[in-house]
């Protein structure tokens, strides 16, 4: 069986090698992590786990997120600085990634309608990218209109989906409500029911998005929450998925056809490890991971201040003696290190709870 570095290249994947990484993915029965990352810190540690570990993986940028990569003194009017963090950041990965080794897709995090000139922004960095290297500068990007009624939803996706097909870049969008808060969008007090998608809107989506390309996945909802709840506090359905697949493959009048959609599981921090797995077996080729991952830089530089938390109470002075220096302690490459080593361990086991892992 050939390794997945026979099928596509290291580095950031557009167009047609996206295509093929999603299809290998469903074909061998794994789903890629895709990973909010707000610093260039945090990129190093997805991509040193993924290298580790031999595995894909995603690198998304929220909203709030690329303002922050930004720099949170700028002003975020009209998006220019999330516009401005989200490109960086992508150009970034692009700079790195061949020197880790490993496939990698640079991706946008939920759009609303509200934010839809962040969208614009960056999509035109797609074509100024493409007009000049052939390519998009992401590999895809998500816009989030659930909020909005299915038609406007479909509708909007489409237009930009037309204007996304000419440069090859893939569009991930969202039918029903993911539950919970994340990155200022609070969805806490949604109606149970719409946090359930129905087969017939899967089918309506994909009939009309078939129309202009391939390369687009949806972000059906069965249950999902942004965020880490206690145990019984959330009730994943990801069996719905299987009947959704069943219900376009009728459609298609191909009844045996396994998973003709590309699927994609939102709010996976702290889901259960079966729910993981049976959204995977209908078709999920990618699962987003945030808060799990936040806490895990977090563990490692509370972990570290307390060990060492004779050292940083000063410049000099230290358990060792009242003039011991501690330069060694404090100096942003120990702490920040430290973060990202634990960072790596909790992005190493969403590998493992997708089967990503030793893919090449």
């Amino acid at each position: 069986m050939s390794g997945l570095l026979d099928i596509v290249p290291a580095g950031v994947l557009t167009g047609d090698n996206v295509r093929k990484l999603l299809k290998h993915a469903q074909d061998q029965g794994y789903a890629i992590p895709s990973i909010n990352c707000t610093s260039t810190s945090t990129i190093n540690a997805v991509l040193e786990a993924a290298r580790d570990a031999k595995a894909p993986v995603m690198i998304q940028f929220s909203q709030g997120g690329s303002a922050f990569f930004a720099g949170k003194g700028l002003n975020n009017k009209n998006q220019e600085a999330s516009i401005a963090g989200a490109v960086a950041g992508a150009h970034y990965v692009r700079g790195v990634a061949k020197l880790y080794g490993v496939p990698v897709l640079v991706h946008s995090d939920h759009c609303a309608k509200k934010l839809l000139p962040w969208f614009d922004g960056m999509l035109e960095a797609d074509e100024a990218y493409f007009k000049a290297h052939g390519e998009p500068l992401f590999s895809s990007h998500m816009l989030d209109l659930s909020e909005e009624s299915k038609e406007e939803n479909i509708a909007v996706c489409r237009k930009y989906l037309e204007r996304m097909a000419k440069i090859n870049c893939l569009l991930e969008m969202e039918i029903g409500i993911t539950g919970g808060e994340e990155d200022g969008v609070n969805n806490e007090g949604v109606d149970n029911s719409r946090l359930y998608t129905q087969p017939e809107d899967i089918w309506d989506i994909y009939r009309s998005f078939s129309e202009v390309t391939d390369l687009f996945t949806i972000a059906a909802a069965f249950g999902n929450v942004h965020g880490v709840y206690a145990v019984g506090n959330v009730r994943l359905h990801p069996e719905l998925l299987g009947k959704h697949q069943a219900y376009v493959a009728e459609k298609l009048g191909k009844p045996d056809l396994k998973n003709p959609v590309f699927l994609v599981f939102h709010g996976g921090s702290g889901s259960d490890a079966k729910d993981i797995h049976t959204a995977v077996s209908h078709g999920v080729v990618k699962m987003n991971v945030d808060t799990d991952t936040q806490w895990g830089y977090w563990v490692g530089l509370k972990d570290f201040y307390e060990a060492k938390k004779g050292y940083l109470q000063g410049q000099i002075g230290n358990p060792e003696g009242p003039e011991k220096p501690n330069k060694a302690y404090y100096d942003p490459r120990v702490w920040i290190r430290e973060a990202e080593k634990t960072m790596i361990g909790r992005v190493k086991e969403s590998f493992k709870e997708l089967g990503t892992a030793n893919k090449f």
